[in-house]
């Protein structure tokens, strides 16, 4: 598999026009329910979303359209009468992304909005939406729909991390293929890395990721990085990663925050495999050391020189 072109983390980063941070509003857990009437005033309703945690709208009318911008950057399930949205782009804490929904009816209120609010660590997982007076029955037929609507997310949410073995942020980018341009720096750096002499892997292509979206931490700026390389394997035996880290031109090592994908390169065969990790800005203009070791008992270190980012 050729390693991803800067074109193939991002289609889900960026076709959302950037709007206003502001801080996240309280989360609130389990089911929410709102009432909406003629008389309902037309602001927006605020839900809080986070990457990767599965946020599921519900109504008690068919849906005849969905207005989502920058849709590209969730995945979005959508049901007659509800909707199901796992953020999966790049997004920062307190963005603000509007949902327009359209009933098919036409009763009033005929349309609802709503405001994605993007929180640091929790997310709204169910909010039903009523436009009439509930009755007894519509409760419990309500609580009834939410059940099966809340098994069918789970299964949703279970299937999508395992297609993506788990993984967020730039691995979880990378594992899923995704195309676009801009919002995330890719470098080529096949021509600067080396595998050393006595590697039982060697590497046949590399490239290096800069998210532009950082953290502060104790006053600096935190980025996020990933280097994926297309590794062959010149040994006798499969070869497995278990583990990387990073090490730096004054021997430092920067730990990673994961390796993808964990499957065995057989002999001969090679295999894209990523890894992620955090660096202050300063920290990632070196050039650096990336260390392998795989799974298999005996098998050593594997290190590859010459590794920057954009």
């Amino acid at each position: 598999m050729p390693v991803l072109s800067a074109a193939a983390l991002l289609r889900l980063v960026l076709l959302a026009a950037p709007v206003e941070a502001s801080a996240p509003p309280a989360c609130e857990m389990g089911m929410r329910h709102l009432e909406l009437t003629a008389d309902t005033p037309r602001e927006a309703v605020s839900v809080c979303i986070h990457p990767g945690l599965t946020t599921s709208l519900l109504f008690d009318a068919k849906l005849a359209r969905v207005e989502l911008p920058g849709r590209e950057r969730f995945v979005v399930m959508e049901a007659e009468t509800g909707l199901a949205l796992v953020p999966t782009g790049v997004f920062v804490q307190g963005e603000r992304v509007p949902v327009r929904i359209t009933f098919q009816d036409g009763a009033a209120p005929a349309i609802a909005t709503f405001t994605l609010v993007v929180h640091p660590s929790e997310a709204a997982r169910q909010v039903q939406v009523t436009r009439q007076p509930r009755s007894l029955e519509s409760y419990r037929e309500g609580e009834r729909q939410a059940r099966a609507e809340a098994r069918q997310c789970g299964e949703d949410k279970a299937r999508l991390e395992a297609e993506c073995s788990g993984q967020r942020g730039l691995l979880g980018l990378i594992a899923q293929e995704l195309l676009g341009e801009g919002g995330i720096a890719d470098k080529n750096i096949i021509k600067g890395v080396s595998s050393r002499p006595g590697n039982t892997l060697h590497s046949e292509e590399a490239r290096s990721y800069c998210s532009n979206t950082t953290r502060l931490e104790d006053g600096r700026k935190v980025m996020r990085l990933a280097v994926e390389l297309e590794l062959r394997n010149h040994g006798s035996t499969p070869w497995t990663p278990a583990g990387a880290v990073l090490v730096g031109p004054n021997g430092e090592e920067w730990k990673v925050m994961g390796v993808w994908p964990l499957k065995p390169i057989a002999p001969g065969n090679q295999r894209s495999v990523a890894v992620e990790m955090e660096m202050t800005e300063e920290a990632a203009r070196g050039t650096f050391t990336l260390k392998l070791w795989g799974q298999e008992a005996g098998s050593g270190s594997e290190h590859f020189d010459g590794v920057t980012f954009p």
